[in-house]
C-alpha cells in the first residue's frame, strides 16, 4: 500500500484573515473557496505540490459544548498547524515577519534535526518552516 497526503484541515476562527496569511504571507495559491451558512472551506496549496491541499475552515463538527471547547483551544493557539519546508528559510521567515505574523521562534538549528522557525497564524495555530535539505 502506498499512501500519500492528499489534504489536511486547519481550524481557523476568521477565514478571511486565514486566507490572507496562507496566501500572502506563506505564498500558497488559492484553489477553492466554498461557503455554506456561516462556514467556509478555503483550499490552498503550494504550486509545486498540486496533489496536496490545505483546507482552512471555521466549521466545527460536534455538539455546542464541543464547539465551545474547540473554539477556546483555537483562540489559545493550542492546536498545531502545518509544517512547511522552504528552500530559503531566512527569506521565508522575513516574508512572514513583514506580513505581521506572530513570531514564536526565529530561524535556529534545532536539537531534533532541521534548522527552522515557528510562527502562529491569525487563529493561533503553530506553523513551523524548516530549511529544505533537498540538494
Amino acid at each position: 500500500m502506498d499512501l500519500t497526503v492528499a489534504r489536511c484541515f486547519v481550524l481557523v476562527h476568521d477565514p478571511d484573515l486565514a486566507l490572507a496569511f496562507y496566501r500572502d504571507a506563506l505564498g500558497l495559491e488559492l484553489r477553492n473557496d466554498v461557503g455554506r451558512g456561516g462556514f467556509r472551506w478555503i483550499t490552498v496549496g503550494a504550486a509545486s505540490q498540486p496533489g496536496v491541499a490545505i483546507v482552512l475552515t471555521n466549521y466545527l463538527n460536534g455538539s455546542p459544548a464541543d464547539n465551545d471547547v474547540l473554539a477556546a483551544l483555537i483562540a489559545k493557539g493550542a492546536l498545531n498547524g502545518v509544517h512547511f519546508s522552504a528552500d530559503d528559510l531566512d527569506a521565508a521567515f522575513e516574508k512572514v515577519r513583514a506580513c505581521g505574523a506572530d513570531i514564536v521562534t526565529e530561524p535556529a538549528d534545532q536539537p531534533w534535526g532541521p534548522r527552522d522557525c515557528a510562527v502562529r497564524d491569525p487563529s493561533g495555530n503553530l506553523i513551523r518552516i524548516e530549511q529544505s535539505t533537498a540538494a
